[in-house]
């Protein structure tokens, strides 16, 4: 099965055009599927049936697997089924009938605009200061995911204009304007403050943000900087760069922005994912009015 898997993961890649982050997800899950398959003895693709579809969903569930992270199996085996099948391998598609189990969503946490104000004004005027400033100001301004910032390059801004272009999860590229603070705060990265982090005047390093090497800025260097300024902003919520994605997006809502516009800015591909923050500002409205209220 490993050489089908090879082709599927090339398949997501190349065809799909798919993260990297969520290849690696939906290999995982179908390593560890077919782990399953070959405890209970069956080695060839042909023989994988419905009723190990479902025995491997109440395993599971017995293991207390949680609703997201089961649908997300679901979704990753389904699709290498689906591969399987339309390559021939297989005559009949196992996950064809198979359904993600209901989930209850989770409240969306964001930081109120007084919050997220709070949280701009911490980085200080030194290098790093600098750099954190227009890191935090981008992806409140833009709503963009971790692995979208960390990927981005010089050559996705234009200040000029004042925009990002961003590709995301699936490959498809969308452009973001910039507010001003935004834009400023990463001209004066840009101009007075790149540069210096970059120590080889030679080097044609490509990416937008830097750490203190010269080199591109990762996941686990962003989320540091995020909890740097969350421990200092003594904020009572939790900050994430999810919850800057959040506050974004239901500020927005709550200022008149459309789903469907908010949906190509946050690359969203299914508008039903979007709704989730209308529902957050609607919960939020219900709660102001049963706390106001004289007759609520």
């Amino acid at each position: 099965m490993n050489g089908i898997l090879k082709e599927f993961v090339s398949d997501l890649a190349m065809e799909k055009k798919m993260a990297i982050n969520s290849i690696r997800a939906y290999e995982k899950d179908v390593m560890e599927f077919n782990r399953f398959l070959n405890d209970k003895g069956i080695g060839e693709v042909r023989d994988i049936s419905n009723t190990d579809m479902i025995s491997y969903l109440l395993k599971l569930k017995n293991e207390g697997k949680a609703g997201a992270t089961v649908n997300r199996k679901v979704a990753s085996i389904r699709a290498y089924c689906g591969f399987m099948f339309s390559r021939g391998y297989i005559s009949t598609n196992p996950a064809a009938n198979i359904k993600s189990p209901k989930i209850s969503r989770k409240r969306v946490e964001y930081l109120s605009l007084k919050e997220v104000e709070k949280l701009l004004e911490l980085p200080d005027d030194s290098i790093k200061g600098l750099r954190d400033k227009a890191i935090l100001e981008i992806l409140y301004a833009t709503g963009i995911r971790v692995t979208e910032l960390t990927e981005m390059n010089i050559t996705d801004i234009n200040l000029r204009i004042g925009f990002i272009t961003c590709t995301g999860e699936h490959g498809k590229a969308r452009i973001i304007p910039l507010g001003r603070p935004a834009k400023a705060a990463l001209e004066t990265y840009l101009y007075d403050v790149r540069s210096k982090l970059i120590h080889n005047a030679a080097s044609d390093e490509k990416s937008l943000f830097v750490n203190y090497a010269g080199e591109r800025l990762t996941r686990q260097g962003l989320w540091k900087i995020i909890r740097h300024y969350a421990e200092k902003a003594g904020i009572e919520h939790k900050i994430t760069p999810q919850i800057l994605r959040n506050s974004f997006a239901v500020h927005m809502v709550q200022n008149g922005a459309d789903l469907k516009s908010l949906q190509e800015l946050l690359g969203h591909e299914d508008i039903t994912t979007t709704q989730i923050y209308l529902e957050a500002t609607k919960s939020k409205i219900k709660e102001v009015y049963d706390r106001s209220h004289p007759r609520a």
